[in-house]
């Protein structure tokens, strides 16, 4: 009969231990607005929907705040807060913050945001159809179009003769070389990065083409190689998007065994005219990784091939 009272007791008591909350909270001044400026409708669906793990504002409940749930709450804050914080939203530069949405918004279309485990308990917090909408319209207005002259159109091609005439590439910092000759592979699909105006095309080697024929993609067979080519947006006097200036070139490299460290994949990327390649060392592919782990479940790959009628056109490419 004393077990279930001893029970309770050691509840009571237990409900003394209590993760740092200050720390978490931060202070008034950081707390105050989220530090971060948006319409009115975005930051209701923030506040709702994000504040509680990735800004120092919050909003705990009640049973947040029971032991020994409250250490797993905070786990969340903490970890939350280190990917993204609202509340320091003005430390970052105008295409950090970009990138930051555009990122998140790619964290809730895979639905691994807001998590489930927190939106059982907090409904409130629960993104709906017409929510996402208002995200996504907000985040494609931060990059409006920009009309350029006609003539600037033109500037892809040039600028693809004065590269073929560059020296020799420097390697990554992981040690992948740069590899010429994929304009000659077959272009698979098109995206759009409205966060940082760019329009890319992405092409695969023989092996990718060959897995996408065999429907062989999830996971991608070792040697598949894709390229993925950006160059900024531009618009003509009519308002067609085209290619600007040249972006960057960046190559995913299937080796399951060779790039076991990065999920099955070497990742390289080259910036500019002059080819230079990104990233201070080897540890520049976690942001890589971390980028594409929406698609943990296709094999960290975005692309979606066109259709295998459209593949076995020659549509080499010029670049």
């Amino acid at each position: 009969m004393w077990a279930i009272p001893a029970l309770f007791i050691f509840f009571l008591l237990s409900q003394l231990i209590q993760p740092d909350w200050e720390t978490l909270n931060g202070t008034a001044a950081q707390v105050t607005g989220a530090g971060i400026q948006v319409p009115e409708d975005v930051m209701a669906i923030l506040s709702s929907s994000c504040f509680a793990c990735h800004s120092d504002e919050n909003r705990l409940s009640w049973f947040d705040k029971i032991t020994p749930a409250n250490f797993l709450v905070a786990s969340h804050i903490e970890k939350g807060k280190a990917v993204l914080n609202f509340s320091k939203w003005n430390e970052l530069t105008p295409p950090q913050q970009k990138a930051q949405l555009f990122y998140s918004l790619n964290k809730i279309l895979e639905k691994e945001m807001p998590l489930a485990s927190y939106v059982t308990i907090h409904p409130e917090a629960k993104l709906t159809k017409e929510k996402v909408d208002v995200l996504k319209r907000y985040i494609a207005s931060l990059a409006p179009r920009k009309t350029t002259a006609t003539g600037e159109v033109a500037v892809p091609d040039t600028q693809s003769k004065n590269r073929r005439q560059k020296p020799a590439v420097v390697p990554a910092p992981n040690g992948i070389r740069y590899i010429e000759g994929y304009g000659n592979w077959k272009a698979i699909s098109t995206t759009d990065r409205f966060d940082n105006e760019t329009m890319r095309v992405i092409f695969a080697n023989d092996i990718a083409v060959k897995a996408i024929e065999d429907q062989r993609t999830n996971p991608w067979p070792d040697g598949a190689v894709f390229a993925k080519v950006a160059w900024k947006e531009k618009a003509d006097d009519q308002g067609n998007i085209t290619p600007g200036e040249f972006y960057q070139a960046e190559f995913m490299i299937k080796d399951a065994k060779k790039y076991v460290e990065t999920k099955g994949w070497g990742w390289a990327r080259w910036r500019g005219m002059d080819l230079k390649p990104y990233g201070k060392n080897a540890d520049f592919a976690n942001e890589c990784v971390s980028c594409h782990a929406p698609q943990k479940d296709n094999d960290y790959v975005f692309t979606a091939p066109l259709n295998l009628a459209i593949l076995k056109l020659n549509n080499n490419g010029n670049f």
